[in-house]
């Protein structure tokens, strides 16, 4: 099966007005491979103003987060069902800063994964290790944890994006050798085809995020198993372009 390739650009609490309207129109003023698949997640007040500049452009847009209560007393946050009726198609979720900055657990992160399929929204999952869990080679053990977690109540697999962010190599300009993240890569697929089939398996896309950058993005996304990334900083940059054509 053939996957399409997928690259995400997170902004993070990055940018302001003019920024943003200048990170886009780069973008779609720039050729990109027709045969990838783009999302970009700015910070949440700025979604619905860049919804008309991505129109027709083949760029989709995601949230960074969401609450998995459709409403309530929940200040600061935004809902999956929000996002729904503002009719923003993706969301990141388990990001690695979410979980260690603001303490987001598994349960939780399975929560707002349910709640955002059930909302017809895409997912962008993210999974990874720290330095210290590298170290005692618990890599591939951490990170299926943490999908069995997230994933328990998952009966659709078409709107996920499995996304593989090594902790340690997250805004620090290390990164994972390709073999490194191939080899993680590929055990997310092997899990993927003993709990849930040949078919999610072979269907679902398995990114890769952590300092992904002009310099590093062919030598990745030649590895079989990497379908596409997940990038932090170099989306603010006018390298992401070359990022999105990493397969050209």
């Amino acid at each position: 099966m053939t996957r399409t390739f997928f690259v995400g650009g997170n902004w993070k609490m990055n940018g302001s007005v003019k920024e943003y309207q200048s990170l886009i129109n780069h973008l779609t003023e720039s050729q990109l491979d027709p045969k990838t698949e783009v999302v970009i997640a700015p910070p949440a007040l700025y979604l619905l103003p860049s919804k008309p500049l991505v129109n027709g452009k083949k760029i989709s847009l995601s949230a960074q987060n969401a609450y998995y209560k459709p409403s309530g007393a929940f200040t600061g946050e935004i809902s999956v069902a929000q996002l729904k009726d503002a009719e923003i198609p993706w969301v990141i979720l388990g990001h690695s800063e979410r979980r260690s900055i603001f303490g987001e657990q598994d349960d939780l992160i399975g929560q707002k994964t349910i709640a955002a399929l059930e909302s017809d929204l895409s997912v962008i999952l993210c999974v990874g290790e720290t330095l210290e869990q590298r170290e005692k080679n618990e890599s591939i053990d951490v990170v299926i944890r943490q999908l069995e977690a997230a994933t328990k109540d998952v009966k659709d697999w078409s709107k996920i994006v499995i996304a593989y962010e090594p902790v340690w190599a997250i805004g620090t300009g290390k990164v994972a050798t390709a073999e490194q993240a191939q080899e993680v890569h590929a055990a997310i697929r092997q899990w993927l085809g003993r709990a849930h089939g040949d078919k999610v398996s072979e269907g679902v896309r398995v990114i890769y995020g952590g300092s992904v950058a002009a310099k590093n993005c062919k030598e990745l996304a030649s590895q079989p198993d990497i379908d596409g990334f997940l990038v932090g900083g170099a989306s603010l940059k006018p390298e992401f372009v070359d990022i999105v054509n990493a397969r050209l």
